[in-house]
């Protein structure tokens, strides 16, 4: 069986539980607006081909400098193709080992990569800097879209979530992941 798909009872692959990527969500936190933020959003764009959206603070910390509603990150949701070149080369980056911490009960992975510069095929430019980012990864099987809905939501069914182990064996059939020790 591939991809997570259950067998039915009359032995075929039930296409309703095979799991697929509904989205992923690249996120830098830069702390601050201006230059710096550009900067940033134009390494985004170069490493997922996507437009970034600035993301603002949702309140003031006075500490850091920081007003409400201040631009001080971006973040980009890729859909479709665009996912599958940018996750092979993220997790070449991190040598495909993920914690399994980073994975949580409802089929969802997140993980860190602390320089954009670790990613194959990107080369380091003195005039934008060095920038870490987030990655969220989002597994889901046919049918989500009832809970998403805006008329009459619903409830998605026990069987119907991914599950972590089933997102651990996602990753490792589809990507070569590979699970690191915790320490």
């Amino acid at each position: 069986m591939s991809e997570g798909a259950k067998a039915a009872p009359s032995g075929q692959l039930n296409p309703m539980q095979k799991i697929r990527i509904g989205k992923v969500v690249v996120n830098m936190g830069i702390g601050e607006g201006g230059e710096k933020l550009e900067k940033a959003m134009t390494v985004l764009k170069s490493l997922t081909g996507a437009k970034p959206c600035p993301r603002k603070a949702k309140r003031a910390i006075r500490d850091f400098g920081v007003r409400k509603g201040e631009n001080i990150g971006c973040a980009v949701t890729l859909r479709d193709q665009a996912i599958d070149d940018f996750l092979r080369r993220a997790f070449d980056s991190r040598k495909n080992k993920i914690k399994e911490s980073c994975f949580d009960d409802y089929g969802n992975v997140s993980f860190g990569i602390t320089e954009h510069i670790n990613i194959p095929g990107t080369k380091y430019d003195p005039s934008l800097g060095i920038f870490g980012m987030n990655v969220c990864i989002v597994l889901e099987r046919p049918g989500y879209r009832v809970a998403r809905r805006m008329g009459r939501p619903g409830k998605i069914g026990r069987e119907q979530r991914v599950r972590k182990e089933e997102a651990i064996s996602f990753l490792k059939e589809r990507y070569g992941i590979k699970l690191e020790t915790e320490s």
